[in-house]
C-alpha cells in the first residue's frame, strides 16, 4: 500500500490543475490561482513521500511529469491569457501557448538529466513558474487593481517566464542543505517569522517569495560568472609574472 500514497498525491495536483482549468472556464480566476498554488503543495509532497518510503519509480516519474505539465504549463497559461492576455488576441494566446511548450521542454528535459543533476535544477521549476502566475493573479484581484487593456508589462512577464523555464540558469533545490540540531532550531525560529509576516500579508510576501526566487537563479549565474572571470584575469597575471620572473633569471 505504501507504493500507492505518492500516486495518490500526484493525483490529488493533476485534480487540482483540472479544478483550475474549470474555473478559468467559468472565469473564476481567485479560485483558479488558489487550485495552481494547492497543487504545488501536493506536488512537493508526492517526491518527497515517495523518497521516504523508497517507492521511487520511473512510472512515478513520468505520471508527476503529465501532471505538472496541467496544473503548472496549461492552467497557469489559461489562466493569465483569460486574466490579462486576451486583449492581445493571436498575441496574447500564441504567449500562453509558448509558456505551455517551454513548460513541456522544461519537465522532458528533467526527466532525462534529473539523475545527473540532485543538486539544482536546470531552469526555472515549472511549479515555481505557475504559482508566479497564479499568485501575481491574486495580487491584482486582492487590491482590486484592473491588469487594463493590453497590458504590456504583464505579456513581457510571461515571455522572461518561459524563457526562465528552458534556460541553462541552474536553480538551487535545497536537497543539499545538512543541518545539526542547533542550526534546525534557529531554521524553525525563522519559519515561525516568515509564517507570522506572509499570515500577516499573505498577498504580497507570497508573490515577493517567488518572485525573488525566479530572480535567484539569474543573480547566482552573474555571481558565478564574475567570480570565473576574476579568477582567470588572476591566474592570467600570475602567470605572465612568472614569465617575467623566468625571464629576468635568464
Amino acid at each position: 500500500m505504501l507504493f500507492l500514497i505518492p500516486h495518490i498525491f500526484t493525483t490529488l495536483n493533476l485534480f487540482c490543475g483540472f479544478y483550475a482549468l474549470i474555473s478559468v472556464l467559468n472565469e473564476e480566476h481567485w479560485e483558479a490561482s488558489w487550485a495552481i498554488l494547492l497543487a504545488t503543495a501536493f506536488d512537493i509532497f508526492d517526491g518527497r513521500i515517495a523518497r521516504l518510503v523508497g517507492k521511487s519509480s520511473k512510472f512515478g516519474l513520468e505520471y508527476d511529469s503529465l501532471a505538472d505539465l496541467i496544473s503548472f504549463g496549461v492552467a497557469p497559461s489559461l489562466l493569465i491569457y483569460s486574466f490579462s492576455l486576451k486583449s492581445f488576441e493571436r498575441i496574447g494566446w500564441l504567449a500562453g501557448f509558448l509558456y505551455t511548450s517551454c513548460v513541456a521542454l522544461r519537465l522532458a528535459r528533467f526527466n532525462v538529466k534529473s539523475a545527473s543533476l540532485p543538486f539544482h535544477f536546470e531552469g526555472l521549476p515549472s511549479p515555481a513558474g505557475g504559482c508566479i502566475l497564479a499568485t501575481l493573479v491574486i495580487f491584482f484581484l486582492h487590491l482590486g487593481i484592473n491588469p487594463g487593456y493590453k497590458n504590456w508589462l504583464i505579456l513581457i512577464f510571461v515571455y522572461l517566464l518561459a524563457y526562465l523555464l528552458v534556460s541553462p540558469i541552474k536553480y538551487p533545490n535545497f536537497k543539499s542543505l545538512k543541518m545539526g540540531k542547533k542550526q534546525t532550531f534557529y531554521l524553525l525560529v525563522f519559519f515561525v517569522l516568515t509564517l507570522t509576516v506572509v499570515a500577516s500579508y499573505p498577498y504580497l510576501f507570497l508573490l515577493s517569495i517567488f518572485i525573488l526566487y525566479m530572480f535567484l537563479g539569474p543573480f547566482l549565474f552573474f555571481v558565478n560568472f564574475f567570480k570565473k572571470l576574476v579568477q582567470k584575469n588572476f591566474k592570467n597575471k600570475k602567470k605572465i609574472s612568472q614569465e617575467n620572473l623566468t625571464r629576468k633569471e635568464i
